[in-house]
């Protein structure tokens, strides 16, 4: 075979990759979509709900742990992100539902319902007869209530804004658990999204963890100064929210009644737990109201149902492996503790 044929098979070669690459990026394109209820778009199903969703996405526990304090059936799709096996939300399955790319969507009647703080608000309205809404009758108490649930929900670009809410806090404080979970996920897994992700600074940070390992994370400086800010930050955030249980006097947020703001609030806790991190801010006495309250929610048959009953290895995995690297790594402990 000449050098000019070797040539051509090459460029045959790149050119089928590049047209391929190209059609399957058409198939995945993604774009923003409006958050709430969906009443011009009726997708298929099966049932009167069903929810797309993750063992790991912070919003995906918060809607199922609403759905299951409301009583509500659905039928459910897990889709998997990285984290937990393979960028599934970047393909054409879940593009379908949800353009944008993200999880939770629920469907009522095949109207999807976008962002999960909408979701929980949209579900309450269908709370069975005997079941309590979750949402206050007297308007104040709704007024605050909304206030918590803000307190507590993503906005807009979290890692840069950690002081916003406790929800914008919380992704920071989720890298170590990531650098632990991506372990068990190969590179070309990872890959993938190079190719296909909206965001690709996403997959290149899981390829830098997995490279250099959850022990290293305090050496990589802009990973440890967003762990260091948002520790810092969701400090703030309960001790405000330490302060509101010790003024309505419990056992619940807005005091007698268990609402969506405790729904919302749940999950903050329970990520802090899965980043091996409740010691950090719960073991304080000067946040006893707080670490009490935590315990109340943890004994409620939701909690159980949603959020234990949609456990994932990984997750246990990365929880157990980051208690391994904090407890032989002063550094790490430093970064991850600030002690």
């Amino acid at each position: 075979m000449t050098l000019i044929e070797v040539l051509g098979l090459i460029g045959f070669g790149v050119g089928t990759a590049l047209t391929l690459w190209f059609v399957e990026k058409q198939r995945r394109k993604t774009h923003p979509v409006p958050s709430g209820y969906q009443p011009d778009l009726e997708l298929p199903h099966e049932e009167p709900f069903e929810l797309y969703h993750n063992a790991l996405s912070l919003c995906s526990m918060k809607t199922r742990l609403c759905l299951a304090e409301l009583g509500i059936s659905y039928k459910s799709h897990h889709i998997d992100l990285i984290e937990t096996g393979s960028y599934e939300n970047i393909r054409p399955r879940l593009l379908a539902v949800n353009p944008g790319g993200t999880v939770p969507v629920l469907l009522h009647h095949g109207h999807p319902i976008y962002e999960s703080h909408e979701q929980i608000r949209y579900a309450a309205r269908f709370a069975p007869d005997g079941k309590p809404s979750l949402i206050p009758e007297n308007a104040g108490e709704r007024e605050e209530m909304e206030a918590w649930i803000d307190r507590s929900s993503l906005t807009a670009d979290p890692i840069n804004n950690p002081d916003k809410s406790a929800g914008n806090a919380i992704p920071g404080l989720t890298l170590p658990l990531f650098c632990t979970m991506i372990e068990k996920i190969s590179y070309w897994r990872i890959a993938e999204g190079l190719f296909f992700h909206f965001d690709k600074m996403r997959p290149m940070m899981f390829m830098l963890f997995k490279f250099r390992g959850v022990e290293n994370l305090p050496g990589m400086s802009p990973a440890a100064k967003i762990i260091g800010r948002s520790r810092r930050e969701l400090h703030l955030h309960l001790n405000a929210l330490e302060e509101q249980l010790a003024k309505t006097g419990g056992p619940w947020i807005l005091g007698e009644a268990y609402t969506l703001a405790d729904v919302s609030w749940l999950v903050i806790f329970e990520r802090l737990r899965q980043a091996n991190a409740e010691e950090a801010f719960l073991a304080s006495d000067e946040r006893r109201q707080v670490s009490d309250y935590w315990e109340r929610l943890k004994a409620r048959p939701a909690y159980a149902e949603a959020i234990v009953g949609y456990s994932h290895p990984l997750i246990e995995y990365g929880r157990n492996r980051i208690a391994e690297a904090r407890a032989g790594s002063s550094a790490l402990r430093e970064c991850l503790d600030g002690a």
